[in-house]
């Protein structure tokens, strides 16, 4: 793998920012250079930005310290897990799929790292079952909910109406996602008070092609 050169700012204090769906050197770059806090790998093979254990265990380790190496997985087994783990150094795992909160304290306790559960949303209900993931998970992660029949459960580019979730009272670390974009995420941010965004499609040129300018307006209006 080619390495490519990375200048890191002082990372200023306020709204952490997780750039998702890395495929490429210059993507953690980009990413690192503009001062993100979380890098985000996926592993689905159904989505445009899902990457090898070999070619994620590259592009984590062109990561400057200090930034966390987050994998989101799709009820991803075990066996699964581990062979990524063998290969690749990672901070925590993102699980995005129907995990049920007994499967995240069980992934949790197996493999000694911090767990993010995602948790599709789409109308009020859908809240009802954070309180269960929040009992087990380190961070929760709230994304709009997949369209019925859609191949992917987040990346689809869509947000959910943020006034859900406006006021509400957290007991854990919480992750704001969905159809974010440099035009949107500073309202977003006003109205759910949210301290970490989670961004994929919102900084692509194309599916799976993040594009440096976006990257460096979505960070910049996100603590702007």
């Amino acid at each position: 793998m080619v390495r490519v050169a990375v200048s890191r700012p002082a990372r200023p204090e306020g709204v952490r920012v997780k750039i998702c769906g890395l495929t490429r050197p210059e993507h953690v770059a980009w990413a690192a250079g503009a001062g993100t806090s979380y890098l985000g790998f996926v592993f689905f093979p159904k989505s445009s930005r899902n990457v090898t254990a070999e070619t994620a265990r590259g592009l984590a380790l062109e990561a400057p310290a200090g930034i966390a190496k987050v994998a989101l997985l799709v009820d991803a087994d075990d066996a699964a897990i581990g062979a990524i783990l063998e290969r690749v150094p990672l901070d925590m795992l993102q699980l995005h799929g129907h995990e049920t909160p007994e499967r995240v304290a069980e992934v949790r306790a197996r493999f000694g790292l911090p767990v993010m559960k995602a948790v599709g949303v789409a109308e009020a209900a859908d809240l009802d079952a954070l309180p269960d993931y929040e009992a087990v998970a380190d961070q929760i992660l709230l994304d709009a909910k997949a369209p019925k029949g859609a191949a992917l459960p987040g990346g689809n580019g869509l947000a959910f109406d943020w006034r859900l979730i406006a006021g509400r009272v957290w007991s854990k670390p919480w992750m704001l996602a969905g159809g974010l974009r440099p035009d949107t995420v500073a309202e977003a941010i006003r109205l759910t008070g949210a301290h970490q965004v989670d961004v994929s499609s919102g900084v692509e040129s194309a599916p799976g092609v993040k594009d440096e300018a976006l990257i460096r307006a979505f960070i910049a209006a996100a603590r702007g």
